[in-house]
C-alpha cells in the first residue's frame, strides 16, 4: 500500500487530486454566491451546512495524504505547513455565519492550500 502511495504521490497525482479539489470547491463557492442573488430561495440549498462539512472532510482527507505523502518523499516541511495553514483557514470560514463574508475566507484558504499542493508537486519534480 505504501508503494502505491508514494508512486502517487511521485507522480503528483495527490497533489492535482488536491487542486481539483480545492477548485470545484472554489466553484461552488462564486456559484453560490451568484445563485443566491438571482435565486433566493434555490440558494439555501447550496449553502446546506452538510455539503461545506462534506466538502471539507474531502479536502482534509486529501489534503493531508497528498502534503504528508510529499514531506515523506521530499523531506521539505514548508508545502505541508502551508498546506496546513489553508486548510485551517477552510476549517475556521466554516464556522462563519453564511452571509458572505465567509466566503471570502474559504478563497483565502484555498489559495493558500493551493499554493501548498502547487510547492508539494515542484518539490517532488
Amino acid at each position: 500500500m505504501r508503494a502505491i502511495i508514494e508512486n502517487w504521490s511521485v507522480k503528483g497525482h495527490l497533489d492535482n487530486l488536491g487542486l481539483g479539489i480545492a477548485g470545484l470547491c472554489l466553484v461552488h463557492c462564486l456559484a453560490s454566491a451568484v445563485v443566491i442573488t438571482i435565486l433566493a430561495s434555490a440558494g439555501g440549498v447550496l449553502l446546506h451546512p452538510a455539503i461545506h462539512e462534506v466538502g471539507m472532510l474531502f479536502a482534509l482527507f486529501f489534503g493531508i495524504l497528498a502534503l504528508v505523502t510529499g514531506f515523506i518523499r521530499h523531506g521539505y516541511i514548508l508545502p505541508m505547513a502551508i498546506g496546513s495553514v489553508g486548510l485551517g483557514m477552510m476549517m475556521g470560514a466554516l464556522t462563519f455565519p453564511h452571509d458572505g463574508s465567509e466566503i471570502l475566507y474559504t478563497i483565502m484558504g484555498l489559495a493558500v492550500l493551493a499554493l501548498g499542493h502547487d510547492l508539494n508537486y515542484r518539490a517532488t519534480h
